[in-house]
């Protein structure tokens, strides 16, 4: 039977770990892709909770696990922290359950679970599974070189707190990236076309509201785009389509979701934004276009353009298409206030 002052140790102790998880969730929480996504995740863990090592194994061959492996190719961190098996040795090891497990003896027995060119002395470890859409994909794992840490007797409610809301995480970033992959794409400026775009910014917008968090949407066009085509011919009007798309591209975020909507008209979806960076931004952004040169039948011309922004915070609106309209409107506006000429 604990003492008093056991018992009393044991509370602090598990208030001090409920802190350190929460901090780990919060900094995954708002997270859009997967790169950013796992190395928070893994960096956060190892710094909070001191822990020499922290990987994620993956069950390959699945749809997932090669968009995950195509996202971590840019990372220094992950390739090291990664590490793949098939399904039957995975499911050998740990079964189909989301239990985590707890070890500290065979831990040669879990080798088809630990990255093969890692020379890390492990003497117990967690293993949390996590899965995407009710299938388990793979699993968060931690080692360390103590045999006590990780021994079974330990209460592993933490651990699953934290696999429930990566899993969580994981599921909203997979359906973010995925949608950059889909058949939605406009086929001249190969951006995401207006049906992608509608679909992400529902659910950016259910996200938003979901968690209180920022969100702006922005609509650009371009101004006098009518007279290019009337002087220039349709094919010149589509050169300067696709260099705008391009230029867009690179002033963009990762996060960001950027799509044309129709004829001359862009949106951009701006999560984790406020209407005052979101301001800043497109203003950047019209700046560098009209400073761009844009050669067409062996001249130069400089487009401009101009936009519209509505934010979630600002508006209040009930429904992502409310948004969407606000920010049309208010490109509108602008247009009738700051009305560019192209040169002749």
């Amino acid at each position: 039977m604990l003492t008093f002052q056991e018992l009393l140790d044991l509370v602090k102790d598990n208030e001090l770990k409920s802190r350190k998880f929460n901090h780990v969730e919060t900094k995954i929480l708002t997270i859009l892709n997967f790169k950013d996504l796992f190395e928070t995740l893994l960096s956060e863990i190892s710094n909070q909770f001191d822990i020499p090592y922290v990987w994620i194994t993956l069950v390959e061959g699945s749809d997932t696990s090669r968009l995950l492996l195509k996202a971590f190719g840019s990372s220094e961190l992950l390739p090291e922290r990664v590490n793949l098996t098939t399904r039957s040795q995975f499911q050998g090891l740990l079964g189909t359950g989301t239990t985590p497990t707890l070890i500290n003896r065979d831990i040669h027995d879990y080798r088809a679970l630990i990255p093969s060119k890692s020379n890390w002395m492990i003497r117990s470890m967690s293993v949390a599974p996590i899965s995407l859409d009710g299938e388990v994909i793979g699993c968060l794992n931690q080692g360390d070189i103590s045999a006590d840490r990780f021994s079974p007797d330990k209460d592993p409610v933490f651990l699953a707190q934290l696999a429930l809301k990566f899993s969580l995480c994981l599921s909203n970033v997979t359906a973010h990236e995925k949608l950059r992959l889909l058949a939605f794409n406009d086929p001249l400026t190969e951006l995401l076309n207006r049906r992608a775009m509608e679909h992400a910014l529902e659910q950016e917008f259910r996200r938003a509201i979901r968690y209180n968090r920022e969100l702006s949407v922005a609509f650009l066009d371009l101004d006098k785009f009518k007279a290019v085509n009337d002087r220039y011919g349709h094919d010149a009007g589509d050169k300067v389509l696709m260099d705008v798309a391009r230029a867009l591209s690179r002033y963009t975020r990762e996060s960001d979701i950027l799509c044309r909507f129709a004829g001359d008209e862009f949106v951009l979806v701006l999560p984790e934004t406020t209407a005052g960076k979101a301001e800043s931004m497109m203003v950047r952004i019209q700046e560098e276009l009209a400073a761009m040169p844009i050669a067409i039948n062996g001249q130069t011309l400089h487009q401009h353009v101009s936009f519209g922004i509505a934010s979630l915070r600002v508006e209040n609106t009930p429904t992502y298409p409310a948004l969407l309209k606000r920010a049309d409107k208010a490109l509108y506006q602008n247009k009738m206030r700051h009305h560019r000429c192209l040169p002749a």
